[in-house]
């Protein structure tokens, strides 16, 4: 593929996704800046990784959710690691009004899925990310199993367990309620 072509093929691909990429950084993060950070970062490690994708191994929605993860991933243990405040003062832009505006307006819809999550943590994380990917991110099962580096099968089964976790978690906290002790 030519570069322009690739760079063409990379700008449908962000389009179709940054919106689904910047959700699922505002159910973790309710710091706009940091939502803002985290997305951007996804977006620079993957067109710097777009000569390596191959569409026939899985979906693009699937890898970037993938970089995603890391990208996560290395904010928290750079944060646990007290660097984050160095990395974010050197050379990031502050956002205008507007766009700030437009991710608190993110972030506050996303409090659903971030109570979702809360009750989502009894799950091992391999679950929890499961049940995030398909019921909040939209991915089909396949999509969310090649974001996680999981086989689709072991997925299938993940899913189910989770699922049925999540029942048994809603049940005991109707029963509570019904006996009158929340």
């Amino acid at each position: 593929m030519r570069d322009h072509e690739a760079l063409a093929a990379f700008e449908r691909i962000y389009r179709v996704n940054v919106g689904a990429i910047t959700r699922y950084f505002a159910r973790r993060c309710v710091e706009p800046q940091l939502v803002a950070d985290l997305t951007a970062d996804t977006f620079v490690r993957a067109i710097t990784s777009f000569p390596t994708f191959d569409p026939s191994r899985g979906t693009a929605t699937g890898w970037l959710y993938g970089i995603a993860r890391k990208t996560f991933s290395a904010h928290c243990e750079q944060s646990a690691r007290g660097t984050e405040l160095v990395r974010r003062v050197g050379g990031r832009r502050e956002l205008g009004r507007d766009e700030l505006a437009e991710l608190e307006e993110r972030i506050d819809a996303e409090r659903p899925g971030r109570l979702l999550l809360e009750r989502l943590e009894t799950l091992p994380e391999i679950e929890r990310e499961a049940v995030e990917l398909v019921h909040l991110g939209g991915l089909a099962p396949k999509e969310a199993a090649e974001a996680l580096g999981v086989p689709r099968g072991a997925m299938r089964s993940r899913l189910y367990r989770a699922m049925a976790r999540m029942r048994e978690v809603v049940r005991d906290e109707m029963e509570v309620r019904a006996d009158g002790q929340v």
